[in-house]
């Protein structure tokens, strides 16, 4: 596995959650929620790029149940295409069906309401994403 770090995002219509793990791939931290607005998104995106500098990118991908693709699915596909464009970097496509509904759950389970937590949930998904991105990239490195 490379070395260096990874971001993972998130992808929403109206917020974009973001984390970042350090240059081993060892431990993945929430890092933003962006406001997914056509005038800002972009040049909160770069500024996050420009600090962490990374090596590759993971998007969440939405899924139904069945393993179909959904709707959401289409706008982070075009996400992570837009960032390939705009950065150069390659992204990686992570199945996160489960990811936003786990990050609600942990979330409820350490005392935090719907509504106090919908930036933080954004965020622990991206971190749960990011996770299952190195996971796969792991054992990849020792096949």
């Amino acid at each position: 596995m490379l070395i260096g770090r990874r971001l993972a995002f998130d992808y929403g219509d109206v917020r974009i959650g973001v984390a970042s793990c350090d240059p081993e791939g060892i431990l993945a931290t929430p890092v933003a929620t962006v406001k997914n607005t056509p005038d800002t998104v972009w040049l909160e995106i770069k500024s996050i790029m420009d600090e962490y500098e990374p090596v590759g990118v993971f998007i969440g991908e939405p899924k139904h149940l069945s393993g179909r693709e959904s709707e959401s699915g289409e706008k982070a596909h075009l996400f992570a295409q837009a960032i390939t464009d705009r950065f150069g970097i390659p992204c990686i496509m992570i199945d996160e069906r489960l990811s936003t509904v786990s990050a609600s759950r942990q979330m409820r389970e350490s005392g935090k309401n719907a509504k106090e937590s919908k930036s933080a949930i954004d965020q622990v998904a991206a971190v749960a994403i990011l996770e299952q991105g190195l996971a796969i990239l792991k054992r990849e490195k020792n096949q």
